[in-house]
């Protein structure tokens, strides 16, 4: 298996910039993610780190070697892509076997591969039927099937769950994950599903607008994010933002936004209050619900519930400004009442409002 390493890679469709200045360094046997909204980048990266696109600028490295201007046959890879693109007029054998057949491999060791391969992916008994015969989830392990037949140094692969129901796709995020730790190949996965890269990936790359904006381990996105695209991105319900200041009252600092007032941690409060106009962050599992008074906290009430089973999304109005908060469902209030909110303190985040980046202290 290799490393995969991108420097200053850029991809211009024209005028159009499509991927710009990306770095990023894929280490040896790694799970990476290309996370971010349609139109990002993410899917014309994995084509130029395949070798269908080559870059506008900068240069894609396998290990030591320079394979910008490889073309794909040589470099290796293998990627199974959003709509499976299987033959449909080959079984499941041949299709597994068709690059093999390409790079005329004797056919004892075509045949020892395929079954090697269908047996990983527990798809013996499909070898002799044709796609259109299949499931969704098994078309899906067939294309990985092919793609891991060549015993690529690098997969590939461009939103693989994306046509299967929300059941299936769980099952199969799990089974893609422990397949790639016991091959340990080097695996690039674009996805628009936050879900999807944090729960299966080893790292993130967050783009947005064909520009990187943080590459990191899923609990350090989510804890530490570097910017207010990447706290919005990830989470699930989002990250609530209200834009306001930071002053300080008698040695203490608060921030502020209207009759909205919350009081900081000294270390974060001091440094808000150097910025001016700034935006504060909270996870909604990091705002607590109450219904009596005498607790502190803000003022607010109860715009609209929803209910989720184990939890609820509270939504709440604090002088006008909406905020969700995930709470036990055992909590119960209705539209209307007015409760107090609590804010975790060493859970909130303030950005700069003018550049976006999050505000941290030593």
């Amino acid at each position: 298996m290799v490393r995969v390493r991108l420097e200053n890679v850029s991809k211009y469709f024209g005028r159009v910039a499509a991927v710009i200045d990306l770095n990023i360094h894929v280490r040896d046997g790694e799970f990476v993610a290309l996370l971010g909204p349609s139109g990002c980048g993410k899917t014309t990266t994995l084509l130029m780190i395949a070798g269908i696109y080559k870059p506008s600028r900068g240069r894609i490295f396998f290990d030591d070697e320079d394979v910008t201007d490889l073309p794909p046959k040589d470099r290796n890879v293998g990627m199974v892509f959003q709509s499976y693109a299987l033959y449909p007029h080959m079984t499941v054998y041949d299709n597994i076997a068709f690059p093999l057949k390409l790079k005329k491999t004797p056919k004892s060791e075509i045949d020892r591969k395929v079954r090697e391969v269908a047996r990983l992916l527990q798809i013996e008994e499909l070898l002799d039927r044709k796609p259109g015969q299949l499931s969704g989830g098994q078309q899906q392990r067939v294309a990985l099937g092919r793609a891991l037949a060549k015993e690529p140094d690098v997969l590939l692969l461009d939103e693989p769950l994306s046509n299967l129901d929300a059941k299936l796709r769980v099952y199969m995020r799990a089974e893609l994950k422990k397949l790639q730790k016991e091959l340990g190949v080097t695996t690039i996965y674009v996805t628009h599903d936050q879900v999807e890269a944090m729960t299966m990936a080893d790292r993130i790359a967050v783009m947005n607008k064909g520009r990187l904006q943080q590459f990191d381990a899923p609990e350090v996105l989510y804890n530490r994010p570097a910017n207010l695209f990447v706290a919005g991105f990830i989470g699930s319900p989002p990250m609530n933002f209200v834009e306001g200041s930071v002053v300080e009252r008698n040695g203490e600092y608060f921030f502020e936004a209207g009759g909205f007032k919350v009081r900081l941690p000294a270390e974060l409060g001091r440094i808000g209050a150097e910025r001016g106009e700034v935006v504060l962050g909270v996870r909604p599992e990091d705002l607590e619900i109450y219904r009596r008074d005498g607790l502190g906290g803000v003022e607010a009430s109860i715009y609209v519930v929803e209910p989720l089973g184990r939890d609820s999304i509270i939504n709440v109005k604090v002088d006008g400004t909406v905020l969700k908060i995930l709470a036990p469902a055992e909590i119960r209030v209705e539209p209307g009442q007015t409760v107090r909110i609590r804010f975790k303190p060493s859970r909130i985040h303030l950005f700069d409002k003018k550049t976006g980046r999050r505000l941290t202290y030593s």
